[in-house]
């Protein structure tokens, strides 16, 4: 076929040859719109005007345009007409309204609108919500730095109270003003609405593609009434009920708190070595970091198969300086290789504490307050004297108070240890916690119940994870439980626990007995509306009702999201059409709450699982790959990023991150996105200035065209299983792939055929036409600004109302077949003529008298189909092929 290549073309003339060429071509505004797949009917929503290429293109200013477009023209409104099985329902995270939105918001986010935008291009109707998680522990505390004030249950409300102006200053806060709870919750609700307007904007502003008419919060009225109606009904099953018994007790924020929220933190510490007495004038050795409980010691204990104290299992020893005699017992718990190998048992230091004295059936001495103080009374049986040292005093206080007394007593063995330890804490709290004993609400998850804890987990098989390791997690957790969900808590802007209780005639409440309200009424508030059958003049007298004063958990609020937002029991059709829902997008910190949560609740109502699919994020790092948090101090917010570099750039940082991978802030990222956005903008200019609008309907013919269509059909290929696997990442990373390769060798190689007339020409057109229609497309998920700014110069409609490029689609532009192979030996040829220009500090418009290809003839067989294209690119005057042995592709050019 050597003897066949075309003769050399001289390419048309072209004064303004370049980027910026547009010879020939007609005004852009008149060019004509539709196309093979957009010819039907529209909607007034999706009317969007064809705008014409502008003259000089900018990404500056679109956010605003197309941000205000999509809200007017309710271009992400959710259609509720749709049957189940045409909608993508998601079950988006509200944000905790409590400070700032960070980077590792933005992260997630996206990720999530990725798959939204990709599921309503394959013509889903997407259910996509916003909420926001605004009642709680850290929107108390917000509320009490910003304005300097505490809530006072007991105060009376004051009408005309009104807030300091916020923020408040330090000394403010060390002497918060107390208010009334009504007043306190009022504030609360002040502060979460402006709170709310700023997130809202920043994720309009990201462009998340939401139907705000869906938004909901946590502690709005539907909110509540869900939460209320799915505990009275956990009520009614027997899943919820109260206790009195040891809770872990945040001494900071004066709340019980449930294991789920827990975290260990390594702290200093110090061994003690205490001498207790056994008959005889034996003496027991123990190991502590917490003398200061000493009083509230209700016994020893060793293991079972520990010979060295065998023979004081059974009987007691007393304890130093207060002379308490308590038990010696046995325990597979106890560690004999920890410390002196016996423990001492207190009621309650740790967890730990809690097992033994619920297994061994212990004694209860209690020293410890809700305050965090030592009480001002001994347990029974605790001498007063030597108690007396402690009482009233913090857990630190009373610690040296109790060495003091060992020393005295010569019961303190040698020095004190120094140690480093986990102590737990209360995950946004900043004191160690203490247990104390309080009468609480649970709900059962499987913590005391084997069968329940075995459905749970085949609910966890049914799941499918992204990524699917982080089944794991909620396998461990699962395992792990050992207690039911402590889902009350003594704070005061929450949903409100919905049951009051009777009053005997000693003014003594029945806790066995607790008043329930209709489902009707609810939501409901005890603390200021009377139970059923009572006036309020019967509040808090005997024979009368007082009503529940703690509020549920946050947890057991947001782990109805899919029921609030879909309407359960208010909205039986919209909940038949989006519940269960498709996805559950989230941390992976929160498997153990939020999602494990969730689970409890659907398996407990519904029977089923609450979604199909959950994706899990990974962590943002710092440049010293720490993850960032607000604790750490090292968060980056991103407001100022989206304005100096645009949404489409941060999202396109955020979108190189795979589910479940952890991802550096990489300001460089974001510029690298940056210009992506810009280059699509100049090359879809550039190549709808040759005439690409006008050829849509027509085929591509030339070898060089339908190449390039056979490898972005690849592309459309790889990028929807990408998708489909929730894997954005590869999507784009295929897609960007070959817009690079299309804008930095195709467009050179064919924009002089491009230019000229006949069938060569069309076809360039026509392939330029189906390669930026469906390249726009693929970029849509990620990067929404700068593609629907592009579609609107020459389409009608939203890009992201248009359906999702197919295989077919692209392969039926092709007359033939292509081969993708050719556009790479296209582009590697011309990268060598432009190298060797270079080389010799040659501009690329330099004429190249004659340049040699060298390969086999299998190839340069190969590269005849693209010879004048090629020719024109380079400039080359004349291209000879020589046959080589060389397994590659060589140009020499001559000067």
């Amino acid at each position: 076929m050597l003897s066949q290549w075309p003769r050399p073309r001289s390419p048309p003339a072209c004064p303004t040859s370049g980027a910026g060429c547009r010879r020939g071509r007609t005004d852009n505004a008149e060019r004509r719109g539709g196309g093979r797949f957009y010819d039907r009917p529209m909607t007034d929503t999706a009317r969007t005007a064809r705008a014409g290429v502008p003259e000089r293109p900018t990404l500056d200013g679109i956010e605003e345009t197309w941000a205000r477009r999509w809200q007017e023209e309710g271009t992400y409104a959710f259609d509720r007409s749709k049957e189940r099985a045409d909608v993508y329902a998601i079950d988006t995270p509200p944000p905790t309204v409590s400070g700032e939105l960070h980077m590792g918001h933005v992260f997630s986010y996206t990720h999530t609108d990725t798959v939204a935008r990709f599921q309503r291009m394959r013509g889903k109707a997407v259910f996509y919500p916003m909420g926001w998680d605004d009642n709680g522990l850290p929107t108390e505390r917000r509320v009490q730095n910003v304005y300097g004030v505490r809530c006072d249950p007991s105060l009376p409300y004051d009408p005309d109270w009104t807030p300091p102006d916020a923020p408040v200053d330090d000394a403010a806060r060390r002497d918060p003003t107390p208010i009334s709870r009504r007043n306190f919750v009022e504030l609360c609700e002040t502060l979460t609405a402006i709170d709310e307007q700023v997130f809202e904007a920043l994720w309009r502003r990201l462009g998340l593609s939401v139907d705000w008419s869906l938004t909901y919060t946590t502690i709005g009225r539907a909110a509540r009434a869900t939460s209320q109606r799915a505990f009275l009904r956990n009520l009614a099953r027997g899943e919820a009920y109260q206790a009195e018994a040891p809770t872990l007790w945040d001494v900071g924020f004066a709340t019980a708190v449930a294991q789920a929220e827990l975290e260990d933190r390594e702290r200093p510490g110090a061994y003690h070595r205490l001498r207790f007495h056994a008959p005889g004038g034996r003496e027991v050795l123990i190991d502590t970091t917490r003398p200061e409980l000493l009083p509230a010691c209700v016994a020893l204990v060793c293991h079972p198969d520990d010979e060295r104290y065998a023979d004081l299992v059974g009987g007691s020893v007393r304890t130093p300086v207060f002379g308490v005699e308590v038990p010696v017992r046995a325990h597979p718990l106890a560690d004999p290789a920890k410390g002196t190998g016996v423990a001492m048992v207190c009621t309650f230091g740790d967890l730990t504490d809690v097992t033994w004295w619920r297994d061994l059936d212990l004694d209860t001495r209690v020293v410890v307050g809700r305050d965090g103080r030592l009480l001002p009374e001994p347990p029974d049986g605790v001498p007063a004297g030597p108690y007396a040292a402690l009482a009233g005093q913090t857990v630190n206080g009373a610690r040296r108070a109790v060495v003091d007394l060992l020393t005295e007593a010569g019961d303190l063995v040698g020095e004190a240890r120094p140690i480093t330890h986990p102590v737990k804490f209360y995950e946004r709290g900043d004191r160690p916690l203490e247990i104390v004993s309080t009468r609480q609400w649970y709900l059962r998850n499987g913590g005391r119940d084997a069968e329940l804890r075995a459905d749970l987990l085949a609910r966890g098989a049914e799941l499918n994870w992204v990524p699917a390791h982080m089944r794991h997690r909620y396998e461990h957790w699962v395992g792990g439980l050992t207690g039911d969900w402590l889902v009350s808590r003594q704070r005061f802007f929450g949903v409100p626990v919905p049951v009051w209780y009777r009053l005997d005639d000693a003014g003594e409440p029945v806790w066995s007995q607790p008043l329930t309200p209709d489902e009707s009424t609810l939501p409901v508030d005890p603390s200021s509306e009377p139970a059923p059958g009572f006036d309020e003049s019967h509040r808090n007298r005997p024979g009368g009702f007082v009503g529940d004063p703690d509020v549920l958990d946050t947890w057991a609020t947001s782990s109805l999201t899919p029921q609030i937002v879909g309407g359960w029991e208010t909205d039986p059709d919209l909940f038949a059409r989006v519940f269960p829902m498709d996805l559950r997008p989230q941390g992976q910190e929160i498997i153990r709450t939020w999602l494990f949560s969730t689970v409890v609740r659907a398996h407990a109502e519904h029977g089923v699982l609450p979604w199909r699919d959950a994706v899990l994020s990974g962590w943002i790092l710092d440049p010293d790959r720490k993850k960032m948090s607000k604790s750490k101090g090292n968060v980056v917010t991103p407001m100022a990023l989206l304005t100096e570099h645009g949404s489409d750039a941060v999202r396109y940082w955020a979108a190189s991150g795979k589910p479940g991978m952890d991802l550096a802030f990489d300001p460089a990222q974001i510029r690298i996105g940056r210009r992506l956005a810009t280059k699509l903008l100049n090359a879809s200019k550039f190549a709808l200035g040759l005439g690409a609008a006008d050829a849509l309907r027509a085929p591509a013919t030339e070898p060089l065209d339908t190449a390039m269509l056979a490898e972005l059909s690849g592309v459309v290929a790889t990028a929807t299983t990408a998708f489909d696997g929730y894997d954005h990442t590869a999507a784009l990373q295929a897609t960007e792939a070959f817009f690079w390769r299309f804008c930095d060798d195709y467009i050179e190689l064919v924009k002089e055929r491009a230019y000229g007339t006949g069938p060569g020409a069309d076809s360039a057109r026509a392939a330029l036409a189906t390669a930026l229609s469906a390249q726009l497309r693929l970029f849509a998920p990620v990067l929404p600004y700068v593609t629907e700014e592009v579609w609107s110069w020459w389409r009608y409609g939203s890009v992201h109302r248009a359906p999702w490029p197919t295989t077919h689609e692209v392969q039926g532009a092709v007359r033939g077949t292509g081969d993708p192979a050719l556009l790479r030996l296209a582009g590697d040829a011309l990268s060598q003529v432009r190298r060797a220009k270079s080389e010799r500090k040659l501009s690329m418009r330099t004429p190249v008298p004659l340049a040699e290809a060298l390969a086999p003839a299998a190839v340069l067989d190969q590269l005849a189909l693209v010879a004048d294209d090629l020719r024109a690119a380079g400039r080359i005057t004349t291209l000879d092929p020589v046959p080589d042995r060389t397994t590659e592709l060589v140009i020499a050019c001559a000067f």
